[in-house]
């Protein structure tokens, strides 16, 4: 609306004010809020009986609307003489006790402690932007002198973050108790409504100055405070509430199908986050039953870093499958405790509401969806700190197939599943836990204890690990003329260790050396995934690039398979896995020096930039000739399968024929490898390798 300030700075000029209030006339401009709105709060803490000092009044019908419910002590100032003379004017004949003086506020005539509370909407933000905010604390000190002890200090305000900082400290530094009222809009749709909430900061007087700060904040005009320690936690909760306010306007107001909007929900007392939600709506066009307004879609404890809720495209999927206007997709945190369903539909009802699409019919019935009507199941079992990637959980969850799993999971991206692997009971085949596998998925817990199950090396549960093994089907591993051939494959990132750990329990011949740079990755693997390194598997604890600048300049040692299986830890690069400096070109000409003939050069690729994988491919090409690729089915990973020998003899065309019967070779050998008759490898070669693609 063009009568709003364009600037800051405008709020603070008199000129302005004159300017705008004559341009305004007779008419109300109640920017703030009204009466309607605010009176909760003002009965809360200002007695009818009290004297109030209202600063810069402008022509708000807000006196003149408390007058008339029985405040009839109340001292009106303004600077501008023009709002002054027509609010005298207005109610010289309706209220002949309500009256109004220019005065400047930051140098009032009144005496000392003669106001038990001050009034101020809107001018503690006007004056905060003038002098770097000197204006507004000369002002601030003179209410501080004019109220008596016990007096309060009630200001409705925007709470930018530089005016709202300004004023509690202001009052911290003076001892006073300080408390924010965050007022929601309520389905206002006038052009003068503001997407902000509106706040009333209440300061009180004491006669002696607290020990320590009493900060505040309060949501709605009777919600129970929540303490906070310092002022930087009272802004942080400022913000959050600002946030909230300027996304339920931007739902309530329109629908995007590619918007992916999300926010998190915090425990009232603890601070810690409990709930992220984040909104789907169905794109333009799609044929939605008139019903099929809205629904709330709860994740398993568990599943929340699962493709279907994670991704962008798995959400699109999921709300399309469930064919509602707008679905909320629901994630539950760590630490966090979950009794039942019907206790987490409760909890959420009050709050998802605020997120219902426009003009969604009143008493409308929102369904709360699951899968199985289940919450799913998880508990920590460990946690530590890394000195290279933060603090870390290893926890135990319940999958939607029934089985349990056990996670590495860094909290720095806990979005993000490090390690995974399956656990098994100690005493019971993993066939007979396959067998019961739908008869476990009806229980919410799990029916062993997890104390008492085993980590099954047997079973890979990321994909482009399998596909990884798979790819050694090109070594010829199981074909009789290899049969006591060793094969000598080097690692780089060790993760939980399982991808390690299957090749020395299934894959006959093989010698691993694993190169991890993170020794507490290396000890959690082994205390928490069933990592056992001996003379056949080995752990050099060092970075992965010096270990292979290492090797090219010992000689000697070369290897029949090289893998690099790292994460990146810089997340602002389109590239996840790997850093970049493993597929720099020197790098990668080291990697090939370092393979046997029959060498293969295995990359696990994450890249979400086109323009970066193809200068990434372009540089793998320049130093082996032929690459096939596998993409990972609603994953962006892709696994590379690089070879060393020459063009003409590792023609991908002539591969591809021939990789059925090595698929079959290599599934024969790890099958009949097993060190223990109870495990066994739950891979199929043959189905892995189907989809290689040449690059």
């Amino acid at each position: 609306m063009s009568l709003l300030p364009r600037t800051a700075e405008e709020f603070s000029s008199a000129e302005y004010w004159e300017k705008f209030f004559k341009k305004r006339g007779e008419k109300a401009f109640e920017w703030y809020g009204d009466y309607n709105k605010l009176c909760g709060v003002l009965h809360k803490y200002i007695k009818v009986q009290d004297k109030v000092l209202v600063v810069g009044c402008g022509n708000s019908e807000l006196s003149e609307q408390m007058y008339d419910v029985g405040y009839k002590h109340l001292t009106n100032i303004d600077i501008s003489e023009t709002v002054v003379n027509n609010m005298n004017q207005r109610n010289a004949e309706r209220r002949p006790g309500l009256t109004f003086h220019q005065v400047d506020a930051t140098k009032t005539p009144y005496e000392d402690a003669s106001y038990q509370a001050a009034l101020d909407k809107g001018t503690l933000d006007a004056m905060a932007s003038e002098e770097e905010g000197a204006l507004a604390r000369n002002m601030l000190t003179e209410v501080g002198r004019v109220l008596s002890v016990g007096g309060r200090y009630v200001c409705v305000t925007l709470a930018q973050e530089s005016v709202i900082k300004l004023a509690v400290e202001h009052f911290v530094q003076l001892g006073w108790a300080v408390r924010l009222h965050c007022l929601q809009e309520e389905n206002r749709t006038e052009e003068d409504s503001f997407a902000l909430p509106v706040f009333v900061l209440v300061c009180t007087k004491f006669r002696q100055p607290m020990p320590t700060p009493i900060l505040e904040m309060c949501l709605g005009e009777d919600g129970a405070p929540v303490r906070h320690t310092h002022v930087s936690e009272l802004l942080s909760a400022v913000r959050e509430h600002q946030a909230y306010s300027v996304l339920r306007k931007r739902l309530r107001t329109n629908t995007d199908a590619n918007s992916n909007l999300s926010l998190t929900l915090c425990h009232a007392k603890t601070g810690l986050p409990r709930y992220t939600l984040t909104i789907q709506d169905s794109p333009p066009g799609a044929k939605v039953p008139r019903a099929n307004q809205f629904a709330i879609f709860i994740v398993p404890q568990g599943s929340e870093t699962a493709w279907l809720y994670s991704s962008g495209e798995g959400r699109r999927q999921l709300a399309a499958s469930a064919n509602f206007r707008r679905l909320v997709i629901v994630s539950m945190h760590r630490n966090q405790e979950y009794t039942e369903m019907q206790a987490v539909q409760s909890e959420l009802s009050p709050v998802v509401m605020d997120l219902a699409p426009p003009g969604m019919p009143a008493n409308h019935q929102v369904p709360f969806l699951s899968v199985g009507g289940d919450l799913g199941w998880r508990e920590e079992v460990s946690r530590g700190v890394s000195q290279l990637s933060g603090e870390y959980c290893v926890e135990n969850v319940k999958g939607e197939d029934g089985e349990l799993y056990r996670r590495l999971v860094f909290l720095s991206n806990a979005a993000l599943v490090q390690s995974e692997s399956r656990l098994v009971s100690s005493n019971t085949a993993t066939s007979q836990k396959k067998k019961n596998k739908r008869k476990a998925k009806a229980s919410a817990a799990p029916v062993a204890s997890s104390t008492s199950m085993t980590v099954d090396s047997g079973f890979l549960c990321c994909a482009h690990h399998e596909v990884m093994v798979a790819c050694l089907a090109m070594l010829g591993v199981g074909m009789p003329q290899n049969k006591d051939i060793p094969v000598s494959v080097l690692l780089v990132g060790l993760g939980g260790g399982g991808l390690p750990q299957f090749l020395r329990d299934f894959m006959p011949n093989v010698t691993i050396e694993v190169v991890e740079l993170d020794p507490v990755v290396l000890e959690v693997a082994k205390q928490w995934f069933g990592f056992q390194p001996d003379d056949r598997l080995t752990v050099t604890l060092g970075d992965g690039l010096e270990r292979i600048c290492a090797l090219e300049k010992e000689g000697g040692h070369l290897f029949d398979a090289i893998m690099f299986d790292v994460d990146n830890k810089d997340s602002t690069l389109g590239m996840s896995c790997p850093p970049a400096a493993f597929v720099e070109t020197p790098i990668l000409q080291k990697v090939r020096n370092l393979l046997t003939p029959r060498g293969l050069f295995i990359l696990n690729l994450a890249c979400r930039d086109p323009a970066l994988r193809k200068s990434v491919l372009e540089r793998v090409s320049g130093v082996f000739p032929t690459i096939l690729s596998r993409k990972i089915e609603e994953e962006i990973n892709e696994v590379l399968l690089c070879t060393r020998g020459e063009k003409e003899t590792t023609d991908a065309t002539h591969i591809l024929p021939s990789l059925n019967q090595a698929a079959k070779n290599l599934q024969s050998a790890l099958c009949s490898s097993g060190t223990e008759p109870s495990r066994r490898p739950h891979i199929d070669i043959a189905e892995l390798l189907k989809d290689l693609r040449i690059v």
